[in-house]
């Protein structure tokens, strides 16, 4: 028999030194005037000293922690994610290699005013995203076309990335059939409309603000890109059937197949030398370059059950409850529970790195506060909501930041400052607590 295991708050080391591992070196190669210090320790394997410690000290027998690791690999929302990693990747590559990218970027350099370009693709990420209630697909559909402009007009990609990043958490969080708001209010049961009025409210001013400080931010010249690569309307038809695709609310793998084979399609007929060893050729080297990013979600599913089974989770769970019937008074009561009720869902999220995941793992314990505390279903539901994108967005190893740095082609860490929304998001939300805003009456039956 082991003497030491890993139970309850102990459960959470294996993340901690994941973290630690991955943002510490590059902090400490950053202070030793390492060059592209964030690089050097890749996350996939700095995840794996802390899979050795939650999979050996684990309650269970080797064998036993074993199974759960790989069952929270083989968990169907990271299969999902895993699936969309490959079909973007497929899909990026193949538009690349005709010529897609140069001519999307030249057609938007002429459409969006040089001012109001971050704004402009905030805006279009917030739009598609609400539209087909993905973050995740937003990104793969719309990171290739902002990193090209990011480089024509000399725009940092990381912020380029930020701006994209913050419109897939919008549309993420306020989407009526996004994975989220369905958790979200079927957990605490209430209706779509209901929890996207109060939404809706708390997100408007973080909307209006970072459309500001993109505007503001805007930065870099021009380079003679725009003025060398030959403009065919014709190479920009991937591009804008897949954001046509996804304002109609089409489903991810049908947006990202279709346009997939229509820039094959496209590559066929109007390149001379273009085939289709050159077309399969582009679909495998899309594959690879998501290799990195598709371990470490496949890995970090693992970690994040091995995390639950062994009570790290449930200890978050209860340690917040204990601390809510502690604090709470009459006149306080209910604020100090919505706070509580956001730290759940936020611890959670920080341990799963899946929004989606964090909202129904920690739904019986926010659905029990709420009830507790007398607070609407509404209310809960759009708080849960709110909190779990809001650090989805500015984790350095959820699958959107990782997707957008992959495709960008910089540090996860990078983008992290630029993801203006997500930060003034949770600030709204907090400011909403405090004031007890917004005070929306919602119809009962």
């Amino acid at each position: 028999m082991r003497t030491y295991t890993l139970n309850g708050p102990f459960a959470l080391l294996p993340i901690g030194l994941f973290l630690c591992l991955f943002i510490g070196s590059g902090v400490y190669l950053t202070f030793m005037d390492v060059e592209l210090a964030f690089y050097k320790l890749s996350p996939a394997v700095a995840i794996l000293p802390a899979l050795v410690l939650a999979i050996l000290f684990g309650r269970k027998s080797l064998s036993g922690n074993l199974s759960v690791f790989l069952e929270g690999v083989r968990e169907k929302n990271i299969i999902t994610m895993c699936m969309i990693y490959l079909l973007a990747g497929a899909y990026t590559e193949v538009i690349k290699s005709v010529g897609g990218v140069d001519a999307t970027v030249h057609l938007a350099l002429h459409l969006i005013p040089r001012e109001m370009t971050l704004p402009g693709v905030f805006l279009i990420g917030a739009l598609v995203s609400m539209a087909m209630g993905t973050s995740m697909g937003t990104i793969a559909a719309l990171a290739p076309i902002a990193q090209g402009i990011s480089y024509s007009l000399g725009i940092d990609p990381a912020m380029m990335a930020g701006a994209v990043v913050s419109g897939a958490m919008f549309g993420d969080n306020l989407s009526m059939i996004s994975d989220t708001t369905i958790a979200s209010t079927q957990i605490h049961g209430c209706s779509l409309k209901d929890k996207f009025k109060i939404n809706a409210l708390v997100a408007f001013v973080p909307m209006i603000i970072t459309l500001f400080l993109f505007a503001l931010s805007e930065e870099g010249e021009v380079r003679t890109l725009c003025d060398t690569v030959p403009y065919a309307l014709i190479f920009t038809l991937p591009y804008v059937l897949v954001l046509t695709l996804a304002l109609l609310g089409a489903n991810v793998f049908v947006v990202l197949f279709t346009g997939l084979l229509v820039g094959g399609a496209i590559g066929l007929a109007f390149i001379p030398d273009y085939t289709i060893l050159t077309f399969v050729g582009s679909i495998f080297a899309g594959y690879q370059s998501m290799n990195e990013i598709l371990i470490l979600s496949l890995l970090i599913g693992g970690l994040s059950e091995l995390a639950k089974d062994q009570g790290g989770l449930l200890f978050l769970i209860h340690a917040t409850d204990s601390v809510v019937r502690r604090w709470a008074k009459k006149a306080q009561g209910s604020r100090v529970a919505e706070g509580a009720i956001s730290a759940i869902v936020s611890f959670c999220d920080l341990c799963t790195a899946n929004n989606t995941v964090a909202i129904i793992l920690s739904g019986e314990a926010t659905h029990e506060i709420a009830k507790k505390y007398h607070i609407s279903p509404a209310r809960t539901a759009a708080l849960v909501n709110i909190f779990s994108c809001v650090f989805q967005g500015i984790l350095p190893y959820s699958a959107q930041i990782l997707l957008a740095g992959s495709i960008a082609g910089v540090s996860p860490l990078a983008i992290i400052p630029y993801v203006y929304y997500c930060y003034l998001l949770g600030i709204g939300a907090i400011l909403s607590i405090i004031f007890r805003w917004p005070s929306v009456r919602i119809k009962t039956s």
